[in-house]
């Protein structure tokens, strides 16, 4: 026997790792979330966890948050591909849809349920490694602005059919900011807007500092560029607070209309699940006009659990054609991370086994495999118990994984079968090739 300690792994922080039943959750939400978008007409795709650094580099910064693939024995003068995990899927989508451009019909609709990473600081909401749930539409030259509107009806349809309730989708329109800010004579457009993008993480006080110690702005100008973070509405009255401010641009009122136009085609949804946002900017450097931002009303501080917008050239980085989109991602991990520990989500039991077979004696082992395989004929998850153990030792592994049938082969020919319920303790005579459970399973 070796004397050497052994070594005692540790969590690794920043990737989730559930138990079981927590497991079962996750699986049955995304089975319910894929059905939702098949129903909508999106069809599934799944590309490399990796992509090369160039394709994830294409639209601009992305704060450092890329992990790079390195081979532990590479030889360090080999030219490598510079592979890297990617850090969504809109982009890895985009690099898709250029490469099978030819095969695909558009527009073109799909979703995608694959896990990313991020080099982020692990905290409340954030993980360096997470799933998300991607619908996109993306077409040649044009895509409609009612896709727009489609898109947060079907996560909110999603999120409904979960156990999910209390939250809201926030919406906004990069024209809108990006008008607002030109309109205030601003040049660098693109860094207030990822600093206004903290808003929500900071505050006023916070995005205030940064506009004036990172981009050298007066404290006037600052305070402008907050004031339309303030504005929020369930209705169209954000049209006329934004007005209110003061600032004149073309490209503003471009996305003032293009927003009412969503909050119109959104009015049949419950009031308040819909908001116009102002404070919503979203960091990427690829959104061009509608962006989404979706929030849990109890947990604010874990972040957004939807995100997305509309991209107007990301995919013509890869090909020369106009390829617009829009798309939204669930954030499944980040949602399951809030409610999980909170005990807000109810568990079943520990494994999928509807029925155990008890295992009497090594004699009877063809026996009890032949009844297993009836049943699992029949659709019924099955377990066989792997030794000739005690009965009370099998009954005690059946109510321990939350088995809610234990099943009894005859001990001899002439016998019966009898199943016995876990739940109501009743066993009764019964046959594996007509037997019906009394309860579901």
């Amino acid at each position: 026997m070796s004397t050497q300690k052994p070594y005692r792994p540790r969590p690794i922080s920043g990737f989730p790792e559930w138990l079981p039943e927590q497991r079962a959750i996750e699986l049955k939400w995304i089975d319910s979330i894929r059905q939702h978008f098949e129903r909508h007409g999106f069809c599934s795709i799944e590309t490399p966890s990796v992509e090369t650094l160039d394709v994830l580099l294409v639209k601009g910064e992305t704060e450092k948050e890329i992990y790079t693939i390195n081979r532990l024995q590479a030889d360090d003068h080999t030219d490598d591909a510079r592979l890297a995990l990617h850090y969504d899927l809109t982009v890895p989508f985009a690099r898709y849809v250029a490469q099978h451009f030819n095969e695909l019909v558009f527009p073109f609709k799909r979703y995608q349920i694959q896990r990313c990473w991020r080099g982020e600081r692990p905290q409340a909401g954030r993980y360096r490694e997470f799933c998300q749930c991607d619908i996109d539409i993306v077409d040649v030259e044009r895509a409609s602005l009612h896709f727009d509107a489609e898109i947060p009806t079907i996560v909110y349809d999603a999120l409904r059919s979960l156990e999910v309730t209390d939250f809201y989708i926030g919406i906004s329109n990069r024209k809108i900011l990006h008008g607002y800010y030109q309109g205030l004579g601003i040049d660098d457009v693109a860094s207030v807007i990822r600093i206004v993008d903290k808003y929500d993480k900071i505050g006023q006080e916070g995005v205030l500092t940064m506009l004036q110690s990172q981009l050298g702005q007066s404290e006037k100008l600052s305070r402008q560029c907050t004031e339309i973070a303030h504005i929020r509405t369930p209705d169209m009255t954000f049209v006329d607070a934004v007005k209110a401010l003061g600032v004149q641009s073309n490209l503003l009122d471009q996305g003032l209309d293009e927003l009412a136009f969503l909050m119109d085609q959104l009015d049949d949804l419950p009031r308040g699940v819909i908001l116009a946002d102002m404070a919503i900017a979203r960091g990427w450097d690829y959104y061009t006009g509608t962006v989404y931002e979706g929030w849990l009303n109890e947990f604010p501080s874990i972040g957004t659990i939807v995100a997305g917008g509309r991209y107007d050239d990301l995919a013509s980085s890869f090909i020369k054609k106009k390829l617009p989109g829009v798309g939204i991602t669930i954030g499944l991990t980040r949602i399951l991370g809030a409610l999980l520990p909170e005990n807000r989500l109810e568990l079943g039991p520990k494994c999928p086994t509807h029925v155990l077979v008890i295992l009497p004696n090594e004699e009877q082992r063809k026996n009890v495999v032949h009844t297993a395989n009836l049943l699992r004929q029949r659709g019924f998850n099955t377990e066989t118990y792997h030794e000739p153990a005690k009965l009370s030792h099998q009954l005690r592994y059946a109510s321990k994984k939350g088995i809610p049938y234990v099943w009894f082969p005859p001990f001899d020919e002439n016998g019966d079968h009898e199943v016995k319920d876990m739940v109501s303790r009743a066993q009764v005579s019964a046959n594996p090739e007509t037997w019906t459970p009394g309860h579901n399973v």
